[in-house]
């Protein structure tokens, strides 16, 4: 083309690079662009918005403003696509704030008419920074300058607020969206609505509103829409539901594919279930889909959680036999069950040959390996591995590192091994996490030095590091055990503040101090609310 005399039109230049962009070759576009300029070869406002939206794919938004330049020295007219690329550049860069100046701009000077492909790109960026006031406000501005707004636009905000759990809000923006502006809810809607409300545990309605979209005839459920829900299912441990999901898929004619099956298949595993899991995976093999790596990795977390090692081990024999390499994940779940059955010979012996195979070794594997021998009663290979960490710099030594060493300490009842690691925080520059923070209280009350626990708490406290309801348990069953009662009323105040509850043995002692009259019988009430309100953000009694 370029040897060619007269030189073909500019519509043929762009067809070229229109093609070579949808291959996705952005880099090779701009090069070819840029030896176009250089030959003195024609450019029209389409030439530019391709060129542009090549620099915006590329996270390089600041070229396509320079191209934006180039346009008006050429004396190119950009026009909404121009802006609409622009605005869809600095959102996918996460600058949503230049996006928002750059929508005004376009507004206020009138450099174009904003149409609904603009309007959905600045929600889209709206919605990212979670300023659903201003994105609803959009919505009014859009169908006030007379462009109607769609149901991407709505869809947009009712996906960001469920999967921010703004459940509430999102069906009141879909009853507005519904009977004030007559906008029909799509497959995409209804997907996001029953994923919101699958992860914040409402399963009823998810179902309820599953079948109201089945029942639809409008609705065109694929592999995708279903993939979604079997995952959400899934992952709430609500099994029924997603076989439920796959029969539904099959009366439909629609065949499930590799990603569902996996699902289900860890959902099998998660639940415990790893006889179906199995059969599963037969299944899968028998339909001639190929398991990859991470549906090998799902039975083989499966096995170690049941603590079958042996059928773990197989199947990990199994993967590279097919001619699979286990991933970091793979080795991590393989070490960590041999941790768990106390064959620890063995787990030193994985953790070799991960080495000698030249596996990366990450953070958690280190994790699991100072924890795997803590836990069986190995604290000075556990301080060996962690100074030869600190010697080779093979690991980040991260406060998550240390808090697994002060809490195997404690386990090994090293109580002053305990207190000297989290002395070395400071000099190590390191900040404790509520986690760390706990388990430190705990190393003090078992040490009789329940008034030390109580100086951390409130430290904890000052350093902005909020208790958990771990934390309090702890405390409280320390002040029991060590006789010391004075904050107990207070404790129990803050738990019901904060919507903690009593971990069982806690309560029990509790109950049994009120029963000799060691405690107040008016604590009664108080405690009876911390057993039946419900758990508030954190319930965990991990420690």
């Amino acid at each position: 083309m370029s040897q060619a005399r007269p030189l073909p039109s500019v519509v043929k230049f762009n067809q070229l690079l229109q093609s070579v962009t949808k291959m996705k070759h952005f880099s090779s576009s701009i090069r070819l662009f840029n030896r176009m300029c250089a030959l003195g070869f024609p450019v029209n406002e389409y030439t530019m918005n391709i060129v542009i939206n090549c620099c915006c794919q590329l996270y390089r938004s600041k070229d396509g403003f320079v191209a934006l330049g180039c346009c008006f020295r050429r004396y190119i007219v950009p026009n909404v696509t121009t802006f609409n690329t622009l605005l869809n550049g600095l959102v996918l860069e996460d600058r949503i704030r230049e996006a928002e100046i750059l929508f005004a701009k376009v507004i206020t000077n009138k450099l174009c008419e904003p149409d609904v492909i603009m309007y959905n790109t600045m929600i889209k960026g709206l919605c990212k920074t979670r300023d659903y006031v201003q994105a609803v406000g959009l919505l009014k501005l859009m169908d006030k300058s007379g462009c109607k707004s769609d149901v991407v636009a709505y869809t947009t905000i009712i996906d960001s607020m469920c999967k921010h759990k703004l459940i509430d809000d999102a069906f009141k923006l879909l009853k507005q969206m519904v009977s004030q502006k007559g906008i029909t809810p799509n497959v995409v809607t209804y997907i996001s609505l029953i994923s919101g409300l699958c992860n914040v545990g409402r399963w009823e309605e998810a179902s309820k509103l599953l079948k109201e979209m089945l029942e639809d005839e409008k609705m065109s459920p694929d592999v995708q829409t279903f993939t979604i829900l079997v995952d959400a299912f899934c992952k709430g441990e609500k099994i029924e539901e997603a076989e439920n999901a796959i029969n539904i898929m099959l009366e439909r004619g629609i065949v499930p594919d590799i990603v569902i099956y996996s699902s289900l298949l860890n959902g099998y595993c998660l639940q415990g279930e790893i006889r179906k899991a199995r059969s599963l995976f037969d299944l899968i093999v028998s339909r001639g889909f190929i398991p990859n790596v991470v549906t090998y990795s799902t039975l083989l977390k499966g096995y170690c959680k049941e603590l079958k090692i042996d059928e773990a081990m197989h199947m990990f024999q199994e993967i590279t036999k097919q001619g699979l390499v286990p991933n970091i994940v793979t080795y991590n779940t393989m070490l960590q069950g041999l941790f768990r059955v106390k064959r620890c010979e063995d787990a030193h012996k994985f953790f070799a040959e991960m080495q000698a195979r030249g596996q990366v070794l990450d953070a958690q594997t280190y994790g699991i390996m100072l924890e795997g021998l803590c836990d069986n009663n190995q604290l000075e290979e556990a301080l060996s591995l962690y100074l030869w960490m600190s010697k080779n710099k093979t690991a980040n030594l991260n406060i998550v590192v240390y808090t697994i060493l002060i809490d195997g300490a404690r386990k090994c009842r090293k109580l002053d091994i305990a207190k000297n690691l989290f002395d070395d925080l400071t000099v190590k520059g390191l900040q404790p996490v509520v986690y760390t923070y706990t388990v430190m209280i705990r190393v003090f009350c078992e040490d009789g030095l329940p008034r030390d626990a109580k100086q951390l708490f409130l430290k904890m406290k000052e350093s902005g590091c909020s208790p958990n309801a771990a934390t309090y348990n702890v405390l409280l069953h320390g002040y029991l055990r060590n006789q010391l009662y004075d904050d107990i009323k207070m404790l129990l105040l803050e738990m019901d503040e904060r919507g903690y509850l009593l971990k069982a043995s806690t309560l029990s002692l509790l109950q049994n101090k009120i029963a000799d009259k060691t405690l107040d019988t008016t604590l009664l009430e108080l405690v009876g609310k911390l057993v039946t309100k419900k758990p508030g953000n954190d319930s965990c009694f991990a420690v």
